[in-house]
């Protein structure tokens, strides 16, 4: 049985399909290449730096061929005229696909199978081969893969017998999965990742808008200190007679416009 070994295209076609954050690429580089040739091709394993330029690369060339997301064309992940690795020529298509979905199961260990219906794919993936080719296919693939299938309810599914129009369950193999497993847990190293890309993005911040926030701040005291100086300022004038200014000569009985008159309240509380 021929096994497929993945390559930068294969690692930049997943980047790129499952949208992974711009911040995260290289934690998904890092988890993959560290797996080491158990899943990625010989070459590619030998420098870190190298690998990363390649998978670079190959995004690069995806999006210039119309690659960009979930999407997009399946056939824009491959080159005009390329060969298949594995399924004939008519299932170049199905190839890509399935490459996709064998590594989100790797990329996503937590995640025990994808439910796929092999029967509608060759539509939607637009494979018009003959139908028995496909599901020839459909068999070399998923081994080549290391795919585990099943049914609905969790039992062994032969492909061989055909493939029905029904979900089927596809998991990575039980030594795939041991190898995983024994690896460095993917979820603490996002995890680690994403805390870092926050504590850059909160020093950029401080840095940015931490000068504006003391020139706000001191601007905010100094015209506080201004508004309690002109309060003061009134509050001294409370108080004051109601005769300041006023030429009232002070022995006589005239009260000033609007003061009540007392000799007349006292004459009505005396009735």
């Amino acid at each position: 049985m021929h096994r497929y070994i993945f390559n930068s295209r294969d690692i930049a076609a997943y980047i790129k399909y499952f949208s992974v954050p711009q911040y995260l690429e290289v934690s998904y580089m890092q988890y993959i290449f560290n797996l080491g040739p158990t899943v990625l091709a010989v070459p590619l394993t030998r420098d870190f730096e190298s690998f990363k330029k390649d998978v670079y690369r190959e995004l690069y060339f995806l999006w210039a061929n119309g690659f960009e997301d979930e999407k997009s064309d399946i056939a824009c992940m491959i080159e005009r005229g390329q060969l298949t690795l594995v399924c004939d020529q008519e299932c170049i298509n199905l190839e890509s696909y399935m490459k996709l979905i064998t590594l989100h199961l790797i990329f996503t260990r937590s995640l025990p199978y994808a439910n796929l219906n092999f029967y509608g794919l060759p539509l939607q993936l637009g494979i018009k081969c003959d139908f028995a080719i496909y599901e020839r296919n459909v068999v070399l693939i998923t081994e080549a893969l290391q795919l585990k299938v099943t049914d609905r309810f969790g039992n062994p599914f032969d492909l061989n017998k055909g493939v029905p129009d029904e979900l089927l369950r596809l998991s990575l193999s039980d030594e795939l999965k041991d190898m995983l497993n024994a690896s460095a847990d993917f979820k603490q190293a996002l995890r680690e990742a994403q805390k870092e890309h926050m504590r850059e993005l909160r020093e950029n911040s401080l840095k940015v808008f931490g000068d504006m926030n003391k020139r706000r701040g001191r601007t905010y005291r100094s015209h506080q200190s201004a508004i309690m100086t002109a309060r003061s300022q009134r509050e001294k004038k409370v108080g004051t007679s109601l005769y300041d200014g006023m030429n009232i000569n002070p022995s006589s009985n005239r009260q000033p416009k609007g003061a009540p008159d007392i000799n007349k309240a006292n004459t009505k509380g005396d009735k």
